[in-house]
């Protein structure tokens, strides 16, 4: 690559939070002949989109994507951090002890941002991405698609894009713990992964196993808490980050780590801990292990072959090279090193994807508009992520050796963390450098800003506590119902 590439029409691929935001930037700030967007299932809002349809019947040839949501789910960010630039999040109809939006909430505003370019058909619903190659020459993407709109098995269509920006996200590919007799507890229908995690009231009752202390996990035990088996058990590393927010509950006991699965003669399961305790009789695992970001329908050319042939992706990175959860080869976390015709928004985890997703999918309008600079050779590109991967295992290094005990998971290339403020500030500077009027556009990534967030998760805690207190009465309430009801005079 000698000079920065200008593609004319972009396909976005992902309807969901990056998605959205990636079109409008690249339709009201760029300079491109086309720009359209393919979603596989019926609506916008990827995660935020619930998909209440339930499992397709005998008939149905569409497959299904649901998402990890479950009815009821209050989310863990303020108005202020959910909101696109020149797009303020509507005050939630919620009480001020409980500010945060909720699944519903959050979905209203993703598809009344997106309303209009559904109408000036810039949107397509209903279109699965089957596969993206990159051309021989380097100089395109041939996008295959299938069309579920109508009936029946889906027409595949082909089309040749000069860029195609990534936004599918996190959420299709759950990771599952290696730990001994994972596989056979899985295979029994005895695991669940949180992906698939849709409300506690069939597990009334049941003697419930968590693994993890993250956002699922914590709203899995505090669901299940007064229905289930008591005590709900939670295996985890570490105590939960302070961002995870949970409320205390005599309930829900605190495990070690789980050394191994055993399946018991009567389709129960017990779990030997690392620290040697042994829990029998357990009914259903949940796992709260997050993720793997695994974009399999990419293939671009081998840049170590000769025949540059193509080849998956996610191959550029094997299990064992350090940080392997990662999307490979990008600058910027945006930019594909080998192709910058090929971009990512929301490759990377953050507190507030929302926002991220604003300034990433604005720096890449502008690369691809030849505004921003970028490096100009494939090598150069690849600096930042050899930089960042040196930078993540020193860290580690340093957090294991001062803890004793490996470092968590969540610190890692592919997580943001406390590097979100200093990522999404250094972005904007070389956009307000390109466009000084987008300025006061965008938000202002600072200290302030920084210490903005963190303050949430205290108010998250508060309102917790608020809606404890509120199920508390209704219980309450309910219960001297029943007893009047049945008196006798």
């Amino acid at each position: 690559m000698d000079s920065p590439v200008h593609p004319k029409r972009i396909l976005v691929i992902g309807g969901g939070v990056c998605g959205l935001v990636s079109l409008r930037n690249l339709v009201e700030h760029g300079s491109f002949d086309e720009v359209q967007l393919v979603e596989r299932r019926d609506d916008v809002g990827g995660v935020w989109y619930l998909d209440e349809h339930g499992t397709n019947n005998a008939l149905e040839k569409k497959p299904r994507w649901p998402s990890p949501a479950y009815p009821g789910l209050i989310g863990n960010v303020l108005p202020e951090f959910l909101s696109f630039s020149e797009a303020p999040f509507p005050e939630p109809p919620t009480t001020p002890e409980q500010p945060f939006p909720t699944l519903k909430e959050t979905h209203d505003y993703l598809r009344n941002f997106a309303d209009q370019y559904l109408k000036r058909g810039k949107i397509q619903l209903n279109t699965e991405v089957l596969r993206v190659e990159e051309l021989q020459d380097g100089t395109g993407w041939n996008v295959v698609t299938r069309d579920w709109s109508t009936a029946g098995e889906g027409k595949t269509l082909s089309n040749v894009w000069d860029g195609v920006v990534v936004c599918t996200g996190w959420y299709d590919e759950p990771l599952w713990p290696k730990t001994e007799g994972m596989d056979i507890v899985k295979e029994k229908g005895l695991a669940v992964h949180a992906k698939w995690y849709r409300g506690p009231q069939e597990y009334t009752g049941k003697r419930a196993f968590i693994i993890g202390n993250g956002n699922s996990s914590n709203d899995i035990a505090s669901h299940l808490a007064p229905l289930a088996q008591n005590p709900v058990y939670r295996s985890i590393r570490r105590p939960s980050l302070r961002h995870f927010v949970s409320l205390p509950d005599s309930r829900i006991q605190d495990v070690a780590p789980v050394r191994r699965f055993t399946l018991q003669e009567d389709d129960k399961i017990t779990a030997e801990l690392q620290d040697r305790t042994i829990i029998k009789d357990i009914d259903i695992v949940f796992i709260g292990s997050g993720y793997i970001p695994n974009p399999s329908f990419l293939y671009v050319r081998n840049p170590n072959s000769p025949s540059f042939s193509l080849a998956p992706l996610m191959s550029q990175v094997s299990a064992e090279a350090p940080q392997p959860r990662r999307i490979p080869s990008l600058h910027r976390h945006i930019l594909y090193a080998y192709n910058p015709s090929l971009a990512f928004v929301g490759s990377v985890m953050c507190f507030t994807p929302f926002t991220i997703a604003d300034v990433s999918s604005m720096w890449l309008t502008l690369a691809w508009t030849n505004e921003v600079e970028y490096p100009s050779t494939s090598k150069d590109l690849l600096q930042f992520e050899k930089d960042r991967i040196e930078d993540i295992e020193r860290r580690r290094g340093i957090e294991a050796q001062e803890t004793g005990q490996e470092a968590s998971s969540l610190f890692t290339y592919a997580a943001l963390g406390s590097s979100e403020e200093d990522y999404a500030a250094g972005l904007k500077q070389e956009i307000v450098a390109a466009r000084p009027e987008l300025a006061n556009v965008l938000p202002e990534w600072n200290d302030e800003r920084r210490i903005w967030r963190q303050t949430m998760y205290p108010v998250k805690y508060q309102s917790l506590q608020w809606l404890k207190v509120q199920r508390e009465k209704k219980a309450s309430y309910e219960e001297n119902v029943v007893i009047n009801s049945t008196a006798t005079y």
